[in-house]
């Protein structure tokens, strides 16, 4: 039981920050406040902050300075050495961490890199360290070149080393292992290592392990004359275009860099027209070489293109620019989300998190930050993967976010649209749909069309609707996607980037309809402020709400509060508390309320009652100093649009609240309206909450 974890390495590169950004991640879904603290840096802070504990920092939001994240640099730890003052050098590293570690619930400790002058003593001083922190170890042995027989060598020794100094081991991990070795390599761990040793493989990732543009543009310097927006693309091999260009389009793979002679005006154009061509893979970028930029006439040519990636001039010549380029390695750093989402994702999946949570002990809170909340919802959606169908697949937003949900193993999803047109703009934005996992329909074109259309004409005939009529409305990908869902062929639908909220959730209350029970449809929100989660509604569907619909939008939301682990404590709000105020307002609030003590004697429910009474523990014991929900209400119930409304943006832009939602509640499958100002974070995460309903139904 521990409330620190050291991570330790034993070479260069191998992929120790992959470690640390899954186990911040992992524990940030447990804890509120994660500290972290590498001993030794290789670089003066003068020259540049470390790029890792800055990704870590910006990343996930920490409360560090970057200051109190380290010790020593390289060349201090050096000095002491060679002055014999070890001693001093242990006494400043613990009271720096305590001093750290005391402000948090749980600190991870980062090893030094191997890297530079100086490594021989690394491996010594890093020991040194995790026994003086009493810090239990997790060991990262890389796989990479190396034979299986030689990966279970270096972690068996590792492991021995560790050992004789009285170093607690919870784990060894073999990363960057190729992917036809990793089943022998987990296997072979799993039986030479300790039963109470953790062990995980995490095969090789080109993703994670190749540089992209920006690496390579900061590694070669030069000058950046287009595509700074496509820095992050991945390099995944490079060829040099010297020759003639039928010949020249041979060679170009997935990823490519090009590496020419700035003169080749040739080569440049070829190479972005194969690149917004579909019957070329996409290529990363271009690097021009020898200084030489090219003649106005093609520049003037280039920027009339759809350039979609990075061109670098500069100045040395094209042998020695590759040889540089050879020499790049790749970092994750904290303006690419997308690697960092992948060495996360690659983390969760190839490590025992369950194994691993059971070794440490994490502080436990009844509070509720949004990454935890968030980690709790990813938890709860791979319980059981869903079909989801996003109507709005043409949607760069959409598209970025089916990436992400795909990649972490959340759910499976069924874009509608050109599967053609949706296909480029995968390409453009440089992610892969995995076809297993993504299906790209389009509707007129559907198999289940004609079903479709006859369905739609026998549930709405009674209302005057006509064959041709369902005919048209089935090519429309909102009635096609809530068909889907009626149909049981996905499981819900979110929609609303392009469309209206009322063109979206029309087909739901047309055909799929509400719950028994049930006449409101509603929405909420969860409000993820700094400590809490809080549930909001109702923020986006009843402009003004009877007491009998307010106080069946307060009992859908309690159950809903509940189901995704909120305790629910209903306020009904107004602009008066208690018996204090009168007016037609307050008492439609009033009679809400005890409409819902009626129906729902189980749920506790205050109102009417002000926001600052329902939320503020002081505020609400001087005002209602009896009630179960006064200042420290979890569901908060607006008494109309407008006020809900205003007052979820006014939240959420004031305080930098994460707003998830809107989650309509009441239908009987589940489909979600998005903003059409949404964010890739935003579809990402109404989808989650999509498919936990969906599981819920």
């Amino acid at each position: 039981m521990t409330k620190t974890i050291f991570i330790a390495s034993a070479e260069p590169y191998s992929g120790k920050s992959i470690i640390a950004l899954g186990l911040v991640d992992m524990l940030l879904g447990k804890a509120q406040k994660i500290g972290f603290f590498k001993p030794v840096i290789k670089n003066d802070p003068k020259d540049g902050e470390d790029i890792h504990i800055r990704t870590i920092i910006d990343h996930f939001q920490l409360p560090l300075k970057f200051e109190d994240t380290y010790a020593y640099t390289r060349q201090e730890v050096l000095q002491h050495l060679e002055d014999q003052s070890q001693g001093e050098m242990i006494d400043t590293i613990i009271s720096r961490f305590k001093k750290l570690e005391e402000n948090y619930d749980f600190t991870v400790l980062e090893g030094s890199d191997f890297l530079g002058q100086g490594t021989a003593f690394e491996l010594e001083t890093n020991m040194m360290i995790a026994k003086n922190l009493n810090a239990p170890a997790l060991l990262v042995v890389s796989g990479e070149r190396k034979t299986t027989a030689e990966i279970i060598r270096d972690s068996l020794n590792f492991l021995h080393t560790f050992e004789e100094r009285e170093i607690q081991v919870l784990g060894i991990i073999a990363n960057r292992v190729l992917p036809e070795q990793a089943e022998d390599v987990r296997e072979l761990l799993k039986v030479q290592l300790p039963v109470e040793i953790i062990s995980a493989v995490i095969p090789a990732d080109k993703a994670l392990q190749n540089p992209t543009m920006g690496d390579i543009y900061q590694k070669l310097g030069g000058k950046l004359l287009f595509g700074k927006e496509y820095l992050n693309n991945q390099v995944d091999n490079f060829v040099t275009g010297a020759m003639q260009v039928p010949s020249f389009l041979g060679f170009i793979k997935e990823n490519v860099l090009i590496v020419t002679p700035g003169d080749r005006g040739d080569i440049i154009i070829s190479s972005l027209q194969a690149n917004l061509s579909s019957s070329y893979p996409k290529i990363a970028g271009i690097i021009l070489t020898a200084g030489v930029v090219p003649e106005e006439p093609v520049m003037r040519l280039i920027e009339g293109l759809q350039v979609v990636v990075p061109i670098i001039s500069v100045e040395t010549g094209t042998f020695e620019t590759t040889t540089n380029v050879a020499t790049v390695k790749a970092r994750i750093t904290k303006d690419n989300d997308k690697k960092i989402q992948i060495a996360i994702d690659s983390f969760n999946k190839f490590v025992d998190i369950a194994a691993l949570d059971k070794k440490i002990a994490t502080y436990h809170s009844e509070a509720i930050t949004p990454h935890m909340f968030q980690y709790q919802l990813s938890k709860w959606a791979r319980q059981e993967i869903k079909n989801i169908v996003l109507p709005e697949g043409y949607d760069d937003r959409i598209l970025l976010a089916s990436s992400r949900l795909i990649a972490q193993g959340l759910v499976t999803l069924t874009l509608l649209g050109n599967p053609v047109e949706i296909n480029a703009s995968a390409k453009r934005l440089g992610i892969t749909l995995d076809e297993s996992k993504v299906k790209i329909i389009d509707p007129a074109n559907s198999e289940n069309y004609d079903d479709y259309v006859n369905t739609l004409y026998e549930l709405r005939k009674s209302k005057n609707l006509t064959l041709e009529m369902a005919r048209d409305l089935m090519t429309d990908v909102s009635y096609f996607g809530t068909m889907m869902v009626y149909k049981g062929h996905a499981d819900g639908m979110v929609s609303g980037a392009t469309h209206t909220t009322q063109h979206t959730i029309r087909p739901a209350l047309q055909f799929i309809k509400t719950k028994p029970g049930i006449k409101t449809v509603s929405s909420v929100f969860f409000m993820c402020l700094a400590d809490r989660v809080s549930v909001f509604g109702d923020c986006a569907v009843n402009p003004n709400p009877t007491a009998e619909e307010l106080a069946e939008i307060a009992i859908s939301s309690a159950d809903n509060s509940k189901r995704f682990g909120i305790e629910p404590r209903i306020a009904m709000l107004s602009y008066s508390s208690g018996t204090s105020g009168a007016g037609e307002d307050v008492e439609k609030v009033r009679r809400a309320t005890l409409l819902v003590r009626e129906k729902r004697p189980d749920l506790k429910v205050e109102g009417p009652i002000q926001y600052d009474a329902a939320v503020d523990p002081i505020v609400g014991k001087q005002k209602m100093p009896n009630s179960e929900v006064a200042g420290q209400a979890s569901v908060l119930i607006f008494p109309d649009l407008n006020t809900g409304n205003n007052t979820y943006k006014a939240v959420q832009r004031e305080t930098g609240a994460l707003a998830i939602g809107p989650m309509l509640q009441g239908l009987n499958k589940p489909v979600n309206d998005l903003s059409r100002g949404c964010t890739v974070d935003d579809v990402f995460n109404t989808v989650i909450i999509t498919a936990i309903q969906s599981q819920q139904a």
